[in-house]
């Protein structure tokens, strides 16, 4: 688990009466029978990785293991986990309920919602649950968690949904669960169950200072986690629409400078890339987008997800609102993967994508406007580099040098592939930190 530091009916119904629909309904007397249900499709994840230990006259190795939680959700043996529980395994082992061990191959991962799929490698049916709809959980709705934490077996533990919808900063697509049930190390990819054994979150993160539960933790809702799931299990990578547009939230500046009558609606900050789904449309910059294929579109977010969720190819409507006066554009959605890792401008290096600090890109990001370095535009999910990166980050020097542009780092490397050079150090500056990765020529 990933930890973020910021780590009788007669005589009672006089009495029901006069008590919210919460008091009457009180805690469930037991848990026993949801989880007796459900429990036989939940795992234990074990990892292990090769190290190649060098320094020494004969090369040596060793063994990292860690330890995560999964649930299978086909009777095949399909589990679903987080990705950072699989991160660089060389073997993935999986422990059903009972004891039985199978080995397990990936399907696919998905960095941007850090989601895996694994397939069980046995030639019979395993118990397996299924996805409930999260959008219809409410806050306050009785959940369970389980999952493994520290390594000591199924455990299982109850709250509620705190919150929905929670932003931390940790992606594009931020879209979390809250739950005060216990989540701890270990926990991470198991399921959050509502009270039918439907799956409606995947444990990920928790908030906390020393790394053990204080009651904040962080699920990748159901609805969101099924839809990568799919595109996994089905296609081995993600498909996410792609429109084209840098975007910014509606600020009281821009409110003012446009007139706008609220603060709802998503900002068309720069020109659309020409060639793009919506420079192809005729969106234009300074359009407020209210409606995006029937959905209201309240801020940025609320429109990254919806394109995002929209099958490439399709033609959908768009709702702008242009000089006081709103208009309805169809525009064809692309593929964003696609998209991303071939946009003029840029190279691709090791699974990345990067480019320039310039102006367009640091507004973008966010990032400031001293900012210099090269930034990470894209990062395939099956680079090397997936785990370390993320879209935004800066990447500052290679092996002690700065650079300033991607041809830059390209030379870098390619001088140092000449000499037979290893693993190289690279300065990567996310936000207001700064730390190391490892880059091979």
């Amino acid at each position: 688990m990933r930890a973020v530091l910021f780590v009788v009916l007669a005589s009672t119904t006089l009495f029901l009466q006069g008590l919210s629909p919460l008091q009457a309904r009180g805690a469930p007397d037991s848990f026993a029978g949801l989880v007796e249900s459900v429990m036989p499709a939940v795992v234990n994840i074990s990892t292990a990785q090769n190290i190649q230990q060098t320094g020494f006259a004969i090369p040596t190795g060793r063994e990292a293991t860690s330890l995560g939680s999964g649930f299978i959700v086909d009777n095949e043996g399909i589990v679903v986990t987080n990705n950072h529980v699989i991160q660089n395994a060389d073997r993935i082992l999986i422990t059903l309920e009972d004891g039985d061990e199978y080995e397990a191959t990936l399907r696919g991962v998905d960095t941007e919602t850090d989601l895996a799929v694994l397939q069980i490698q046995a030639d019979r049916r395993f118990p397996s649950v299924s996805f409930g709809d999260s959008d219809k959980a409410r806050v306050g709705d009785w959940v369970v968690a389980i999952g493994q934490p520290f390594g000591l077996g199924g455990s299982v533990s109850a709250g509620i949904i705190s919150a929905r919808n929670r932003v931390i900063s940790d992606g594009l697509y931020d879209d979390y669960i809250q739950t005060d049930a216990a989540i701890n190390r270990g926990n991470s990819g198991g399921p959050l169950f509502d009270m039918k054994g439907r799956v409606v979150g995947v444990n990920t993160v928790i908030y906390s200072q020393t790394g053990g539960s204080v009651g904040v933790g962080f699920a990748v809702p159901g609805n969101l986690a099924s839809t990568i799931v799919r595109q996994l299990i089905e296609q081995g990578e993600t498909t996410r629409g792609y429109l084209g547009v840098r975007l910014e939230d509606i600020s009281k500046e821009t409110q003012k400078r446009l007139a706008l009558s609220s603060t709802k609606g998503a900002l068309v900050a720069l020109s659309p890339t020409p060639n793009g789904p919506a420079g192809l449309a005729g969106i234009l910059k300074d359009d407020i987008i209210l409606r995006f294929n029937g959905t209201p579109i309240t801020d940025t977010r609320k429109l990254s997800r919806a394109v995002a969720d929209t099958r490439v190819g399709a033609t959908v409507p768009v709702v702008v609102l242009r000089n006081g006066r709103q208009i309805t554009i169809s525009v064809t959605v692309a593929r964003r993967e696609t998209a991303a890792a071939f946009q003029p401008g840029t190279i691709e290096l090791a699974g990345l994508t990067l480019e320039a600090a310039t102006a367009d890109i640091k507004q973008l990001y966010g990032l400031e406007d001293n900012t210099q370095g090269v930034v990470v535009t894209y990062v395939d999910a099956r680079s090397p580099l997936s785990q370390s990166l993320r879209e935004g980050d800066v990447i500052l020097e290679v092996g002690w040098d700065q650079v300033k542009d991607p041809e830059s780092i390209r030379g870098h490397l390619d001088r140092l592939r000449e000499v037979g050079a290893g693993p190289v150090q690279i300065l990567v500056r996310r936000e207001e930190r700064m730390f190391y990765a490892h880059i091979t020529p």
